[in-house]
Parts: structure tokens; sequence; C-alpha cells
């Protein structure tokens, strides 16, 4: 079940209008159960929240990073069915979109917080491998990527820049 501070049950239009010129403003606050409805739920409404207010591929910038992050939380973070919360908050200002996530799962390996590099594609179907591009896209979509363990919680902190408002 899902306990947000701020939800706003609406679907995306399919002809979003151009984003505001004045920028985006505003605060996104979900607590919500580390599973996958869950997750789906708030990735949905996260989005929502800030969609008419940024461009469409910032929107799909937004929602492909959440998606990356909390579905690693959910699978790695509370292995063998553990039961857990997660937080996300999410921040619009001037400087973009600051996001944090806090869960009470494992502590997140440090080479997560390394860029990685892109699995090799150059191989057969067959062979291609099955992970390793969630990393890769985390830290090419983020900036100011920062992670600590404090008191048996994790906090993950990021920053997704958006274009400068048209004038």
């Amino acid at each position: 079940m899902v306990c947000a501070m701020w939800v706003e049950q609406m679907s995306l239009p399919e002809n979003r209008p151009a984003a505001n010129p004045r920028r985006c403003t505003g605060i996104f606050q979900s607590v919500f159960s580390a599973e996958p409805h869950a997750v789906r739920n708030v990735l949905r409404a996260a989005v929502a929240r800030f969609a008419p207010k940024i461009s469409e591929g910032e929107a799909g910038a937004l929602e492909l990073l959440l998606a990356e992050l909390l579905n690693n939380i959910v699978e790695h973070g509370y292995a063998y069915g553990q039961a857990g919360t997660i937080s996300l908050s999410i921040l619009c200002d001037r400087r973009g979109l600051s996001c944090s996530l806090i869960d009470d799962g494992v502590p997140l390996p440090p080479h997560c917080l390394h860029p990685p590099d892109l699995p090799d594609t150059g191989v057969a179907t067959e062979n291609m491998p099955e992970g390793g591009f969630g990393w890769f896209l985390i830290h090419d979509l983020a900036r100011d990527l920062r992670y600590r363990r404090e008191a048996g919680q994790n906090l993950l902190e990021f920053r997704l820049p958006l274009s400068a408002p048209e004038t």
C-alpha cells in the first residue's frame, strides 16, 4: 500500500504542452513499501507531479532514473523477500530535480558508486549480458550522485539537471 504525503492520481496526456517557461518548482514526497507494485504507483505519481512543468525528455529521464534505482533497491536491497520501506523526496527548483532515496535494506555495494563501463554489446544476441546497464544509465543521467549509510539506513542523493527555460 502506498502512503504518500503528496500523490496526484492522474495519467500523463499523450500530447503534453511545452515545459512551463517559469520553470519547475515543487516538492514530491512518498513513503512506500519496498515491493514492485508500490514502486510502479509511486513512479507514476512522481513523474505525473512534474511532467506538466518539464520537457517530455526530462520526464522520461526522471522516470528511467527512478525506475532503475527503485527497482534495484527492491531487488537487491531487500533480497530474500524481506519487508521494508522506501522514502522518496524530490525538490524541483532552479538547479533541477534534487532527489533523495532512503531505505533500510542492505548497504549499497561500493562498486555501484563508481561510473561503470558499458557492457560489451558487440556480441551475438544470445551472448548479451543480462545486467550491467542500470548503473551505467544512472551515472549517465544523474549529477552529484552521493551515498552514505547511517543508523542502518541507506541515503542516496542525486540531481537531474533541467534545461534552461525558454525566454
